[in-house]
């Protein structure tokens, strides 16, 4: 048979639940993902910004599906493009997107 608790009893069994959960680990918040972007990039503070996130080669071509991202080692044309539609990415050791410029 189980021992009946007096009511301050279940208010410290209660107090000692609640004290043993604060020191739990939380549930990390999944970062937000980017909407992608039509189209070529016309907002260059907002496109700094997202490179300054370091975004994987796959991350950089979901939210900009329509710019063409040259890798390093990747061949390209040697056209002359004024609309930011090529992006010539610098990767950090990690593979991750640091830095380029358009051509």
């Amino acid at each position: 048979m189980f021992p009946v608790l007096s009511r301050p009893g279940l208010a410290l069994i209660s107090a000692l639940a609640l004290t043993a959960c604060h020191g739990a680990t939380p549930v990390p918040t999944p970062e937000p993902t980017l909407a992608p972007v039509a189209g070529y990039v016309t907002d260059l503070p907002r496109f700094e910004a997202y490179i300054a996130t370091h975004p994987t080669p796959a991350e950089f071509a979901r939210v900009y599906p329509d710019v063409q991202l040259v890798l390093p080692g990747q061949m390209a044309t040697k056209e002359l493009r004024f609309n930011n539609s090529r992006y010539f990415a610098e990767l950090d050791a990690q593979g991750r997107i640091v830095g380029g410029k358009f051509k």
